[in-house]
């Protein structure tokens, strides 16, 4: 046999080989031939886009009383101006570390060139400005009894300032226009609005036809305005400069204006004006939410000596908002406040400290005070 008729040989009897082991036996054919089943409780379920939940969060941190006395800008002076940040070093940390900042800036900052002044008719250092800035302020109110102190120009200066700086402010304006804007900012998803008024202004007119440079507490006016914020907003954030001077509890009128403001759309309501601290409450709404109330935050910097007025306290909130399909719920969560304290000697070396680094039984009973309707209130120290 040629060499050639052995090679084709092998070859067929290679391939006879490979196909026998191919070959399919019946029993096992018959059971491949057996339908799958699956057990649908372990197989994954597919979610329509509106049945999906997203939650987002932000946090919120507001001051109280800004009010530089003269002996605050002068201790502040340098060789080229002021310099406020050594002041506010040990309590930056506690205001940058919120997606938004709210101060109220109580005296105006109409800068140096129209003349410092203090009381009673306070005009303050731009510098001023700029230490909020650089301490994580977002926000600053301007609405309170010492807006007209040095007349219009000051306040012309003051807002394109904080312009300048890009810190959105509310409750003074420079036109009606500007007046009929309302204060937004967007974080995280979640859009505040913000609204300033004030019981009055020392005494002193608002000049002919320009009602816009500073709002005054209203009742028809805010709840017009809530109506306009609650629609552009997911949160309305309102200041109100009221209460009595150095009352440690809120008077009737600002529980009153507090409740009714909450019920006609506020959901956070700074209080200033008595410049000692006020405890803050809770207030449930007729149409379901919760609002959040501080009737006095107190001085944060200031140059008054007493000791109530030295104490102060930061707020700290939460904000959530919970997303399903087109609807939206908004939840104020977790309160608390960090207690501070302006100390100085002999009307010199100004700095904002921890109240707990000062007297701790000071800080205990301030805690006390603070904590009067909500009885679980966290701090921060």
């Amino acid at each position: 046999m040629s060499s050639r008729k052995k090679s084709i040989l092998l070859s067929f009897a290679a391939a006879m080989f490979l196909l026998a082991g191919c070959a399919i036996d019946p029993v096992t054919a018959e059971k491949d031939r057996q339908p799958v089943v699956f057990d649908v409780r372990k197989l994954p379920v597919a979610i329509a886009p509106s049945e999906l939940t997203v939650t987002r969060s932000v946090s919120l941190s507001a001051i109280g009383d800004i009010l530089i006395h003269e002996r605050v800008y002068l201790d502040a002076k340098t060789a080229n101006g002021f310099d406020f940040n050594p002041m506010l070093q040990k309590v930056t940390p506690f205001l940058e570390s919120a997606d938004i900042t709210v101060a109220n800036s109580e005296s105006i900052i109409g800068g140096s060139e129209i003349g410092l002044s203090t009381y009673p008719a306070f005009n303050s250092p731009y510098e001023v400005g700029d230490a909020l800035k650089e301490s994580g302020v977002d926000v600053v109110s301007l609405a309170n009894n010492h807006t007209l102190d040095r007349g219009i120009p000051a306040i012309e200066n003051a807002i394109r300032y904080w312009d300048q700086l890009g810190i959105t402010h509310s409750g003074s304006y420079l036109s009606a226009d500007e007046r009929a804007e309302i204060a937004l900012m967007t974080r995280n998803g979640i859009t505040f609005s913000f609204l300033s008024y004030t019981y009055g202004t020392n005494g002193i007119p608002t000049p002919a036809g320009q009602d816009y440079l500073v709002n005054r507490i209203d009742p028809l006016l805010i709840k017009r305005d809530l109506k306009r914020a609650r629609e552009m907003s997911d949160v309305v954030v309102l200041s109100l400069h009221f209460g009595e001077e150095y009352q440690k509890m809120p008077n009737a009128e600002q529980i009153e204006l507090a409740h009714f403001s909450a019920e006609n759309g506020a959901d956070i309501i700074l209080g200033h004006h008595p410049h000692v601290l006020q405890p803050p409450e809770w207030i449930d709404t007729e149409d379901g939410r919760r609002a959040f109330v501080i009737y006095s935050l107190g001085n944060f910097l200031s140059g008054q000596d007493e000791v109530d007025r030295q104490i102060g306290a930061i707020l700290h909130l939460d904000i959530e908002k919970e997303m399903t399909g087109n609807s939206s719920t908004i939840s104020l969560q977790n309160p608390a406040f960090t207690t501070t304290f302006v100390r100085s000697s002999n009307s010199k070396d100004y700095e904002m400290d921890l109240l707990k680094n000062v007297d701790a039984d000071l800080n205990t009973a301030t805690k006390a005070h603070l904590s009067t309707w909500i009885e679980d209130l966290q701090f921060i120290e």
